[in-house]
């Protein structure tokens, strides 16, 4: 069980690093793998529309959602679960606060609440499981 919680820690950490350079690289990735343009984003799935001129960007909320759950299988055993919701919301507002400086990228309130809600979406679940469901 030991080796299993060290693999989802690396896997975790990994994830972070990965996620970090994604956010920090001027342009995207992906749209130069796969477009061979690094000025298109592609999408997983549409945007969440909320109203007729507000969204949540779907990419920004499945990024979260995948680390947010990394980190809580990294830690479950770990009385540092705390933190490590700091952490995920600090980085969740931090990376997308740095597109304010980043060369063609840009600061975007929907993919900030994309973020946030990423990593409430895993809390509001991992409360429930520990309500409800015996370790």
């Amino acid at each position: 069980m030991k080796n299993l919680n060290k693999i989802f820690i690396s896997v975790f950490y990994t994830a972070n690093l990965v996620l970090i350079i994604f956010y920090l690289f001027p342009g995207s990735i992906f749209g130069c793998l796969f477009y061979d343009d690094c000025l298109i984003q592609p999408k997983i799935s549409s945007n969440i529309i909320i109203s007729s001129n507000f969204f949540i960007s779907s990419n920004h909320l499945y990024a979260f959602i995948f680390l947010s759950v990394l980190g809580f299988f990294a830690y479950r055993n770990i009385k540092k679960i705390k933190l490590l919701i700091i952490y995920l919301f600090s980085l969740s507002i931090i990376l997308e606060l740095l597109h304010i400086i980043i060369p063609i990228r840009s600061f975007e309130w929907e993919d900030l609440i994309g973020n946030i809600l990423g990593v409430i979406f895993v809390i509001i679940a991992y409360k429930i499981k520990g309500k409800y469901v015996e370790n």
